[in-house]
């Protein structure tokens, strides 16, 4: 059992204090507030909750440097990944250390005050070499460092007010002291975490299984309902699922406990932290599978981690973390024993029957049959409605190019080919049209534009989200806003960036509003394509040639495009 002296699993950091919840609430109308973004609430949850114990806030410079270099707090005590206050310029500008903030969360509802103890400007490409071992943005914790996350850093103490409002799945959503009064309360002793942010199948039934019996201790399925990698099943649906596969452990062996946590995909540095947080909710093991927060591949193609990086940093750790780790035993479906069995004991000419992750999202996407030896049917059925074939999932096109280049009149004719199909309502986004409606306050800096780009991704991602088509015709210039758009709308159904190629000497010949005239005088400051740069896509789905065919032979190649995708019949 834990000591209360130990840095995780001991005595919890307090940090609500509910006799100075009033006192708090009244200081906090005259201090500066600070909205939390979405991440920045599962971090504070955290920290209130104990479940970042030893720590006591946000970090400061000297425990975040600590940290980025050495794996560690200045006391020494492990600690994986930063946890600070990232912020931007102007407000870093209007605060000094010593101030006092008030965070609070998206309704403006007051979590928490923080007594800001450092503020600095973090080396970026330093912590990401460090904590995620690089630089590349196609690892999602490295792009969200670069692109989304403030350019500055807080740190200090918190006092807690209360906890962040959830209104799903209440009776699963345990703080570590209600986790830990559960186990005492039913006397069990020895647990067994599963970290997951996927559905279970009955390979991960099994493994879990086999791993709780190996070790003679109870089970805790502890999938994470926070933040985790752009593309993955929402948690309502993984929840539903996990609900599902509860059944099938034997009765009063296994709990199922959600936690809000904002995953980094660090890999070993992440297996860490996942340790020092199941410790902090009671367990004493947990499995530490192949690729343990592997976010998948690099732009050149290969794995960011090693298959057993993270269990091999956890082995040099294991005393320091005080939990100990039962690796991932690999087992596979042997069709001869009708059962599943370890891959160290399947004898030579046995049949293995397998299906990958790419396979499993192959057949969702296409309708079809998923064996009953694979999953339990009515994880399939959650998976089906959460994932349907192509052919019912709402999907954005997205048009791109130079003003005049014909995105608009190809978009036209498109959109006149889907509504003649029938089967899914259909949108057009044309960027003139949003800019009257959608974003008529806005100018034409690269500020404004991008914001405008970002509320076509928006609509469109809520068009597609609920089974509906978004035609969208911006110019849209910038790699990066196109990027954002895509993660943005991947999340809910299909996204088609297409490409609409025309020589900038032709969109200047057609300019029937003479905007190229008057950007070449001048009077138009930062145009696409005369003062501001037009970033080519690199790789979209369809690249359109004007020069050499019609609208209408332009949309019905778009049209072939999306029957080839499986998005239309």
């Amino acid at each position: 059992m834990s000591k209360l002296n130990e840095p995780y699993g001991g005595e919890l950091k307090q940090l609500i204090k509910p006799n100075e919840k009033l006192e708090l609430i009244e200081s906090s109308k005259i201090l500066r507030d600070w909205d939390l973004t979405p991440r920045q609430i599962l971090d504070i949850e955290l920290l209130l909750n104990g479940a970042f114990s030893p720590l006591s806030g946000f970090m400061t410079e000297s425990e975040y440097d600590s940290v980025v270099e050495k794996l560690c707090l200045p006391c020494g005590t492990i600690w994986p990944i930063p946890i600070a206050l990232d912020v931007d310029e102007n407000f870093v500008s209007s605060v000094e250390e010593g101030d006092s903030i008030a965070l609070r969360d998206q309704e403006g509802v007051l979590l928490a005050i923080l007594e800001i103890s450092s503020k600095w400007q973090p080396n970026k490409h330093k912590e990401a070499e460090h904590v995620f071992g690089s630089n590349d943005t196609k690892h999602p914790a490295v792009n969200y460092l670069f692109n989304q996350a403030g350019d500055y850093y807080l740190g200090g103490k918190i006092k807690g007010v209360e906890l962040p409002t959830h209104y799903d799945y209440k009776a699963l959503r345990n703080t570590p002291k209600q986790l830990r009064e559960k186990f005492n309360k039913l006397g069990w002793q020895k647990i067994v975490a599963f970290q997951t942010r996927n559905p279970m199948h009955r390979a991960h039934q099994e493994l879990t299984f086999r791993a709780a019996k190996n070790e003679e201790a109870n089970l805790l399925i502890h999938p994470v309902v926070g933040m985790t990698k752009p593309g993955d099943i929402d948690h309502y649906s993984r929840v539903r699922c996990y609900e599902h596969i509860l059944d099938h452990y034997p009765e009063q062996t296994t709990d199922l406990s959600l936690l809000p946590l904002a995953m980094r995909m660090a890999g070993p540095r992440e297996a860490l932290l996942h340790a020092i947080i199941r410790k902090n909710y009671g367990c004493s093991h947990i499995i530490i599978g192949r690729d343990h927060a592997g976010p998948g591949k690099n732009s050149k193609g290969d794995d960011f981690y090693g298959p057993y990086d993270a269990q091999e940093l956890f082995k040099e750790h294991e005393e320091a973390l005080g939990i100990k780790m039962v690796p991932f035993q690999m087992v596979s479906y042997v069709q001869e024993k009708a059962e599943y069995l370890p891959n160290n004991e399947i004898d030579e000419g046995m049949t293995v029957l397998n299906i990958s992750g790419t396979e499993l999202r192959r057949r969702l996407r296409e309708g079809l049959e998923i064996p009953g030896w694979y999953s339990y049917p009515e994880v399939i059925k959650e998976l089906r409605k959460t994932k349907p074939a192509r052919s019912k999932q709402g999907f954005t096109v997205f048009f791109t190019g130079l003003s005049g280049s014909g995105k608009s009149t190809i978009a036209n004719a498109l959109l006149v080919k889907l509504l003649e199909m029938g089967d899914r309502p259909v949108t057009l986004l044309d960027g003139d049209i949003v800019r009257k409606n959608l974003s008529s306050e806005l100018g034409f800096s690269k500020e404004h534009r991008n914001l405008n780009i970002e509320r076509i991704g928006f609509v469109a991602s809520e068009i597609t989200k609920n089974g509906g088509i978004a035609i969208c015709a911006p110019i849209a210039p910038y790699t990066q806003t196109r990027a954002t758009v895509r993660e943005l709308i991947k999340e809910h159904g299909g996204f088609i960036e297409i490409f609409v190629s025309t020589p900038l000497e032709e969109c200047e010949r057609r300019d029937r509003k003479g905007l190229y005239a008057k950007a070449r005088a001048g009077i138009i400051k930062e145009f696409t394509g005369i003062s501001d740069p037009y970033e080519t896509p690199k790789s979209p789905e369809l690249v359109i040639e004007t020069m050499d065919t019609t609208p209408d032979n332009a949309a019905h190649k778009v049209i072939l495009k999306l029957e080839q995708l499986g998005y239309i019949k």
